[in-house]
């Protein structure tokens, strides 16, 4: 499977800068996948596609102020992009890191030091001389590289769901950054029930693909949990007829991880936790995920591999194109699309 048939031409303008003021305002594109049908529509008319017997799950990881801005001895300028948050010694993409050598210490803004090491499976080790929740009281948001500024105060709030618990993050589980609490309680009360797993986004799920060849590419692992709650929901979903809405593409690959799991509907399995390196792309069997609610992503990314699986590459293609003709917003702050 070539990675060239999963590219698309997108204008620039469409990429979307800033948030919207009223996160639930965004547009909404509804792909119905046994009807193959396309319609527009605003998120707000996501709860009409959601029954009583239906199950929404949601990543409920929280995003860390990843992005770190120091200075080299000579006074050149570093940036820290931290992968993941561990103690004493964290995984980071470091620019530039080419220059620096094994030892180097870096004086960052807030005064903290922090010693670049040798490589990890992606990026650099860092090792800082505080704490790392020291460390991240300095940090700015980590917004992804598409939006061309450095943060500002709002998206401390914008770029982070309003439901998000568990702090670990480096990058936010976007499909979820529609709903407001108004919005889930309106869902809540229609009699659908509303779950939550934890993946802690990082480089492993925007790493760029860098294999012609789809296959070969492999993924950077992710830390996650599904509890024996949502596994009991989930099951309760199945067993009445309802269909399980999973909110994001990182929620999917929680619940496709675990689907052997979820297919025994063993009752007795205590909290699942560990890493995942799961890779989905056209030709998977999806085993959990019924509907999917999902932003629109990069060309040749991992994710537009994920939804092409889930919905079909013929037709996520027509949907792009349709996106692009409407001027829909594309990627983190952009619009969003649901997948029936």
């Amino acid at each position: 499977m070539k990675l060239s048939d999963f590219d698309y031409v997108l204008p620039k303008e469409l990429i979307a800068q800033e948030p919207l003021k009223e996160r639930s305002k965004c547009r909404l594109m509804v792909l119905d996948r046994t009807k193959y049908t396309i319609e527009h529509k605003t998120f707000e008319d996501i709860v009409s596609y959601i029954r009583p017997e239906d199950l929404l799950v949601l990543n409920d990881t929280k995003v860390i102020p990843a992005r770190l801005f120091g200075k080299r001895s000579t006074g050149g300028k570093v940036e820290i992009f931290l992968i993941e948050k561990k103690e004493p010694t964290c995984e980071a993409l470091v620019r530039p890191s080419g220059r620096i050598k094994e030892g180097e210490k870096i004086t960052l803004e807030s005064g903290i030091e922090a010693e670049v090491l040798g490589w990890g499976e992606v990026g650099r080790f860092v090792r800082f001389d505080r704490p790392i929740d020291e460390v991240l009281e300095f940090g700015h948001v980590p917004l992804p590289p598409y939006i061309n500024r450095l943060d500002v105060p709002e998206d401390k709030s914008s770029y982070q769901t309003v439901y998000a618990d568990r702090e670990g993050a480096t990058a936010s589980p976007t499909a979820g950054l529609h709903f407001t609490r108004e919005l889930l309680v309106r869902i809540a009360s229609c009699g659908a029930r509303i779950e939550y797993v934890t993946l802690h986004t990082n480089y492993g799920t925007f790493a760029p693909v860098k294999t012609e060849e789809v296959e070969n590419h492999k993924m950077h692992k992710e830390s996650f949990e599904l509890s024996v709650k949502t596994v009991d929901e989930i099951m309760k979903t199945k067993e009445t007829g309802g269909k399980v809405f999973a909110v994001g593409t990182t929620s999917t690959r929680v619940l496709e991880s675990c689907s052997t799991l979820l297919k025994t509907y063993n009752l007795q399995l205590t909290a699942k936790s560990g890493d995942t390196d799961i890779f989905i792309y056209p030709g998977f069997k999806f085993k959990v995920v019924d509907h999917l609610i999902t932003n629109f992503h990069l060309p040749k990314s991992t994710l537009m591999l994920l939804v092409s699986a889930f919905a079909g590459r013929e037709f996520i293609f027509e949907a792009y194109r349709k996106a692009v003709e409407e001027k829909y917003r594309f990627f983190s702050y952009g619009d969003t699309m649901l997948i029936l």
